[in-house]
């Protein structure tokens, strides 16, 4: 039996992760505009290094149990608590692993200073590792406006803490402060909302399905980030903690247009794409719906962003931070790669693909890798910018051609034609954007960036006047008009109960899901971009 207003929940859902996400953005730009004048680049470099390390003891941390438990059509109570009392012991572990290893962390980048950095901020691992099943919960249960509110109160949190403890003239320790005080937040908001019920000290071997699965996941992940983060390592390691600086900087802001535009539509794709596994017509459109929005709103935005970058840098971070200003051009190439090959992640996920993408991992992210290597010896932070952005690039190919083998998804039609509309509107965007940014020179920046982003905003409204792009712009208002007008009422969303039945009882089937397409059935016959 289907629940009514499902379409109007799901499509409610993405609108409201997408906000939230906005609104953390808002809140990211303005702490980054104040501690960027408050602190100095090597301040941002130091923790930069340490993160680059952190962060990939969280990846072992998470296991890629994350992807594994919004995955799995079935998760009963007892491996509920197996994988609650799992992932706790081994943020735990890795928590002492990283404390253990502080020095060998200072001796890597000859600074003693971050000894005392590294054991404080350790603990944030064990902290992530009791969070970690409990937001996997609550995303299973698609509820995501209360994902979306524990993010935004939780940046929020780290952020007003952190300009205060900068203000009181903490230094790099207000850095500190950043990147614990919203974890500490976020674990308590997310056992309210998930209501844990641990149960004995248990990991049973009823979980060994969740660690193979997951087993391939994190290794995809743990070669993903290698892809994308060595760069930090090298760069701190070659060039020091100032310029470290200047790039971690760029390469923040340049993520933000993956984080607040791409990252709504990715967590309600891989739980709703995994329930439509067995529905190939409807998966393939889904995919070719969530390109194009991805399509529309990356890769123009990439394009204005990388045009306008010198002047934006300097209404962003302030004088002083040039150098971040042409790395952050260069690395809109990887935004636009990053963004439309996220997809694939989905696929692979979603299909029971894990250990597909991560033979294909192994292969391929030695090449990005290396190209971190070339681009600093050939040009220092910008060659490697610019390498790391075209090696990923060209790396779409093979790895749709990959993912997508062996399924009823087809290459031409569910992942190229999508993206030609919003490939062309982007490379208009990016002239405007630059011609105007070139005939401004001497203006004021703030005036630089309103000029540049209005030019670049001008061509992508005046694309409405092409018919396939008019239908695809129609396509994005009537998925937001269907997430504030629905048909029906929705039924409330049920808190995670793992004691008193199967986890995911208040999921949607696959039957569900196909109310949430019904948008997407009323396009043209045919139509694909």
């Amino acid at each position: 039996m289907s629940t009514p207003g499902l379409s109007h929940r799901a499509s409610r859902g993405a609108a409201v992760t997408a906000g939230g996400l906005w609104l953390r953005t808002l809140f990211q730009l303005g702490s980054t505009m104040v501690l960027a004048r408050l602190l100095e680049p090597s301040d941002f470099g130091l923790v930069a290094m340490i993160m680059a390390i952190v962060g990939i003891a969280d990846l072992v941390r998470d296991f890629g149990l994350t992807g594994a438990i919004v995955q799995s059509r079935d998760l009963t109570s007892k491996q509920w608590s197996s994988l609650l009392w799992f992932s706790a012991a081994l943020g735990g572990a890795l928590m002492i692993a990283i404390a253990a290893c502080a020095p060998l962390i200072a001796a890597l980048y000859a600074e003693q200073r971050l000894v005392v950095l590294t054991l404080a901020i350790a603990p944030t691992l064990l902290l992530n590792g009791i969070a970690m099943p409990m937001q996997a919960a609550v995303q299973r249960q698609l509820r995501f406006g209360t994902l979306a509110m524990i993010d935004i109160v939780s940046m929020a949190v780290g952020v007003v803490l952190s300009i205060v403890a900068a203000l009181l003239g903490w230094g790099v320790w207000s850095l500190v402060v950043l990147a614990g005080a919203g974890q500490v937040y976020r674990l308590i908001a997310l056992w309210v909302a998930a209501k844990p019920h641990w149960g004995r000290p248990r990991i049973g071997r009823d979980i060994r399905p969740f660690v193979s699965t997951g087993g391939s996941i994190f290794g995809v992940q743990l070669l993903n980030y290698a892809a994308r983060n060595l760069d930090n390592v090298i760069i701190g390691q070659q060039l020091g903690s100032a310029a470290l600086g200047q790039y971690s900087r760029a390469y923040s802001l340049f993520l933000l247009p993956q984080q607040q535009l791409t990252a709504p539509i990715g967590r309600v794709a891989l739980p709703v794409l995994s329930r439509l596994q067995d529905d190939g017509e409807r998966y393939r459109r889904y995919i070719r719906g969530a390109l194009t929005v991805i399509g529309y709103l990356a890769l123009p935005v990439y394009a204005v962003a990388a045009a306008i970058a010198h002047p934006l840098m300097l209404v962003i971070l302030g004088p002083g931070w040039d150098a971040a200003a042409d790395v952050f051009a260069l690395l809109a190439i990887a935004g636009v790669a990053q963004a439309v090959g996220n997809v694939q992640g989905w696929m692979y996920i979603s299909l029971g693909r894990a250990h597909r993408q991560f033979v294909y991992y192994l292969v391929t992210r030695p090449f990005v890798i290396a190209a971190f290597f070339v681009g600093v010896w050939w040009n220092g932070m910008n060659g490697l910018a610019l390498l790391y952005g075209l090696v990923t690039l060209l790396l779409l190919v093979p790895g749709f051609a990959v993912a997508i083998r062996g399924t009823f998804l087809k290459g031409w039609t569910d992942v190229a034609l999508p993206l030609v509309g919003p490939a062309l509107v982007a490379a208009g965007a990016f002239g405007a954007a630059t011609g105007v940014t070139m005939l401004t020179t001497g203006w004021p920046a703030l005036l630089q960036v309103l000029a540049g982003g209005l030019a670049g905003l001008a061509v992508i409204a005046a694309a409405a006047l092409v018919p396939p792009v008019r239908r695809d712009y129609r396509m994005m208002v009537d998925f937001v008009k269907q997430a504030r007008s629905p048909k029906t009422p929705a039924r409330e969303d049920v808190p995670v109960d793992a004691e008193a039945t199967q986890l995911g009882a208040d999921e949607v089937s696959a039957g569900e899901i196909e109310e949430l397409l019904e948008s997407d059935e009323r396009r043209p016959e045919g139509r694909t971009r």
